[in-house]
């Protein structure tokens, strides 16, 4: 319903920030994430938004990016992962190290955010790694001539993994990162890819 706002960041504590717009306060709840990404109070923001109905109240949830955002309605589409625990796991990881560790199988790392027991970890991890699977990357990775490439193994292979986890298709995500060079860390992969796809390629 709300795509984003865009206006003066007029008030910001630790889960939340006043985005002012029009002459209205559009008060977001946020990430750990995003709040170290904010501009100083006074300065213009832009936060992108998810709009959550309930019977008793409309919260909105704001994001500092597309990746956190999609990221976080991955997550809530969870059994068991709330907008507050959506936004714990945020508050605790970065979009693309949550895609590795959810790539990669690591339900212990989530269990460092609040809320996170265990079992609920291996629910997160088993509900969105089904997502991606390698049938579907393999898939995907062979509609992208790679020149002379190994898309489906090493660094190549786990970062369109973690970018497919965060809801791109595997065709994008390889054509990108088919452009990169091989020998760059995942996660850097993965950081480059998402700006080309938030700025157009």
């Amino acid at each position: 319903m709300i795509y984003s706002v865009t206006g003066k960041l007029i008030h910001v504590e630790s889960n939340l920030a006043v985005v002012q717009c029009g002459g209205v306060g559009f008060k977001c709840l946020t990430t750990m994430t995003t709040i170290a990404k904010l501009p100083q109070i006074g300065s213009e923001v832009t936060l992108y938004t998810h709009l959550n109905v309930r019977e008793d109240a409309l919260d909105l949830y704001g994001f500092y990016d597309m990746a956190e955002l999609n990221c976080y309605k991955m997550l809530t589409s969870v059994s068991g992962v709330g907008p507050k625990v959506g936004l714990s796991i945020l508050s605790d990881s970065t979009p693309e190290r949550l895609a590795l560790n959810i790539a990669a199988g690591d339900s212990k790392a989530l269990t460092k955010a609040q809320g996170v027991g265990p079992k609920l970890a291996q629910r997160i991890v088993l509900e969105l790694k089904d997502k991606v699977g390698a049938a579907e990357i393999a898939e995907g990775l062979s509609e992208t001539p790679a020149a002379g490439l190994n898309l489906q193994a090493g660094n190549a292979g786990e970062a369109i993994s973690a970018l497919t986890v965060l809801g791109y298709s595997q065709t994008d995500a390889a054509a990108i990162i088919a452009k990169l060079d091989p020998a760059m860390p995942v996660e850097e992969m993965i950081k480059t890819a998402l700006k080309q796809m938030a700025f157009g390629r």
